[in-house]
């Protein structure tokens, strides 16, 4: 189940700058149980977001407010991978899955839709906060800050690389914590190594394919990426 998850949910990573934890981290817990799918993906998907980052490096003069973001996002990484062993995932998947519906239901209502530089530069570190805490707690940021960068409009290798950024920074946090509260135990290593021999197949193999979308065939990508993201939160919060 690591091997299947971590090289679907790489594949679509790939592709569209998210959606690695959010395939593997519902999967794995199916059979491990949640605490133990956050620590198992944390290393391949910091490895992932680290080399889909610097593939784009080429587009970050493109980008905005990643500083803000990624400031607030370390301290919320922090905050949530702590509360991860204190409180139960149920609330934080679906007030994430909520936060998603909404923002489909005014992009459908209003295609054009967009943030203001000034509205994004006010709200962003509150949106990194929250994203981190995600990221930290069930080590899922993907749908807050895809949704966020959705709506500024950016050029699909700035959209990349936005996206890839701020995970990679949250996600190493993340790691660092795990590591020092002694969560990485053997059993889950060997689980960690499994999912990155997925990663490093499925990666190059997405590359290829997100060559031939471009415009509006990415965006829809990346929104039904984010349908099936709400859908499957708000099913893994009830089951």
């Amino acid at each position: 189940m690591v091997l299947l998850a971590s090289g679907l949910g790489a594949l679509i990573k790939s592709v569209t700058g998210l959606g690695y934890p959010l395939i593997a981290v519902p999967l794995i817990s199916l059979v491990l149980g949640i605490e133990d799918a956050v620590v198992i993906i944390a290393i391949p998907n910091l490895a992932a977001n680290a080399f889909l980052c610097w593939e784009s490096r080429d587009a970050q003069a493109q980008t905005r407010d990643l500083g803000r973001l990624c400031g607030l996002g370390v301290v919320g990484a922090v905050i949530g991978t702590i509360a991860l062993v204190n409180l139960p995932e149920q609330p934080f998947l679906i007030v994430l899955a909520l936060s998603i519906l909404l923002f489909l239901f005014q992009f459908i209502r209003k295609p054009e839709f967009s943030f203001s530089p000034a509205f994004t530069r006010r709200w962003s570190p509150a949106v990194g906060l929250l994203a981190g805490a995600m990221q930290g707690a069930i080590g899922v940021s993907g749908p807050i800050v895809a949704t966020w960068f959705h709506s500024y409009r950016l050029p699909a290798r700035a959209y990349i690389h936005s996206l890839t950024f701020m995970f990679g920074v949250t996600g190493a946090v993340q790691l660092v914590i795990l590591l020092g509260q002694g969560q990485m135990t053997p059993d889950r290593l060997v689980g960690a190594v499994v999912a990155s021999v997925a990663v490093a197949v499925a990666t190059p193999i997405g590359l290829r394919l997100r060559k031939r979308l471009a415009g509006p065939s990415f965006e829809k990508l990346v929104l039904l990426t984010l349908v099936v993201s709400a859908v499957a939160l708000i099913f893994d919060a009830l089951s």
